[in-house]
């Protein structure tokens, strides 16, 4: 049967918890989090980086529905590849080198 960690000495877990407090503090102020306004450019960025695709594959699908007289299928097809590219581009923006959270 293992031992309790909890077990030791309250003197020992006091030290422990200290510790860690003091980790999490010099982690924190070593790397900041971002402010609310950073943080609602980032959600503004990657809305315009989904939606800009995704309007102009509309636009261009309808213009050639309009000139090959097809109804909506260039429209549809263009909204799905500028969705999808819109989509890749703001996940590869999320992930790119450094973490997400710059």
């Amino acid at each position: 049967m293992a031992a309790d960690p909890r077990s030791g000495p309250p003197i020992d877990r006091l030290a422990e918890a200290a510790r860690r407090a003091a980790e999490r503090q010099k982690r924190g102020l070593e790397n900041p989090e971002p402010s609310l306004g950073a943080r609602l450019g980032q959600m503004g960025i990657l809305g315009w980086t989904i939606v800009v695709p995704t309007l102009l594959g509309l636009v261009v699908g309808r213009w050639l529905d309009t000139q090959f007289s097809t109804g909506i299928m260039f429209a549809a097809a263009l909204l799905m590849l500028g969705a999808a590219f819109g989509l890749w581009s703001a996940w590869r923006w999320m992930h790119r080198a450094g973490g997400a959270d710059q």
